[in-house]
């Protein structure tokens, strides 16, 4: 083998000592001493030459950073010399050859981690049930009845007070007289609609959107339409009397039923927010006597109830509201019922390879009796 060669080859050997730690320094001086036995016996022209490059390779060894001591692989000195000396003998005849343009590469056997062995991702298990944020617990649609109509204005007529009253008749005198009046009221229906855009290829390579679009867009249809009827519902509800001096949450309740019953109106439903519904929960019997319900108000798998009427309780009720009232007399009208549609052809969808979700519905909320529904205030002081 010519020196050159010889040269050519250790230079290939140094580039692979170069990745080895400080700690094994002496696994490479002993590598070195190996190596120049090996190459004694092949060609002991060189050995002048291949000494020279011997040196080289151990004044880098002597150089490497000791930092990378940190960062190698934990195995047994003796174990990893044993392994270097065989890899370097048994490719012995390849190393003649390195060359530029023709190099090896010798590796050390050892205990395989993920870090260190595996080129890409693990495997994965996938769920593609999509832990979705949750709806309102309770929507103004769940209280109220609803009535479909064909075009976009409801007309229901509303009765007044209206004068006299009927009476036991006076013989010989005139019966007495009762007039009524009424009142022709409008209500338009308005689109509470939404859509989301996505792309063709973002519906082939997430399947779960099939199923998770229509839930999705569901959800924040009834968030907008209870943020609609709501506003509706406070601006035509008749203001509660009731004031919180002298009285609980339960007793201004129980008194707002018994003035709604006293008026002939049923109540149905009472409606709070979550925390007024669970500060009821935690009514105290006097201060400082403990938690105590009065018999009237029940509690049982999970639904509340004052003198057997549901309590519910709403996130879309503005902080300490609360409605008492006969829900009989509200009514959500239909022009066009909710809708959920997909358009690959909407805009520029075809084109573009998007696809449009559009959901929608014409509606309204008609509050027929004002008087019949109460909005109260927790905290309303005299």
């Amino acid at each position: 083998m010519e020196a050159l060669e010889i040269k050519t080859a250790l230079d290939g050997i140094k580039g692979q000592v170069e990745a080895k730690s400080t700690e094994q320094k002496a696994e490479v001086k002993s590598m070195i001493e190996a190596l120049e036995a090996k190459m004694k016996e092949e060609n002991g022209s060189a050995i002048s030459e291949l000494k020279s490059a011997l040196e080289a390779i151990q004044a880098h060894a002597d150089k490497l950073d000791v930092k990378l001591q940190e960062k190698s692989v934990a195995v047994k000195s003796d174990d990893y010399f044993t392994n270097v000396t065989k890899s370097i003998t048994d490719k012995f005849d390849e190393i003649k050859s390195v060359r530029k343009g023709n190099s090896i590469e010798t590796k050390v056997v050892g205990n395989m981690t993920l870090p260190v062995n595996l080129t890409g991702a693990q495997p994965k298990d996938y769920n593609f049930d999509v832990v979705m944020i949750p709806g309102q617990m309770v929507n103004v649609s769940d209280l109220v009845g609803s009535v479909n109509i064909s075009g976009g204005t409801y007309t229901f007529v509303r009765e007044g007070v209206g004068e006299g009253s009927i009476a036991t008749q006076t013989e010989g005198s005139n019966k007495a007289q009762r007039d009524y009046d009424f009142t022709m009221v409008d209500v338009n229906t308005d689109f509470i609609a939404g859509f989301a855009r996505y792309s063709k290829k973002m519906a082939n390579n997430l399947p779960f959107l099939t199923s998770f679009i229509p839930k999705a867009l569901r959800r924040d249809y009834f968030i907008a339409e209870n943020a609609a009827f709501y506003a509706v519902l406070a601006a035509a509800a008749t203001d509660s009397p009731q004031i919180i001096t002298g009285s609980n949450k339960v007793e201004m309740l129980v008194k707002d039923i018994a003035l709604q019953q006293g008026l002939n109106y049923t109540v149905n439903a009472v409606v709070v927010t979550p925390a007024d519904f669970y500060s009821i929960l935690l009514t105290e019997k006097s201060t400082g006597a403990g938690y105590g319900l009065p018999g009237v108000v029940t509690f049982d798998n999970g639904q509340l109830r004052i003198n057997g009427i549901p309590v519910y309780q709403a996130t879309w009720m503005a902080a300490n509201k609360y409605f008492v009232g006969d829900w009989s007399r509200v009514t959500k009208v239909i022009t066009e019922g909710l809708s959920l549609e997909f358009s690959e052809h909407e805009g520029t969808n075809f084109v573009a390879n998007n696809i449009t979700a559009r959901i929608e519905s014409q509606t309204a909320l008609a509050v027929e009796q004002p008087a019949a529904i109460l909005l109260g205030d927790f905290t309303a002081v005299a």
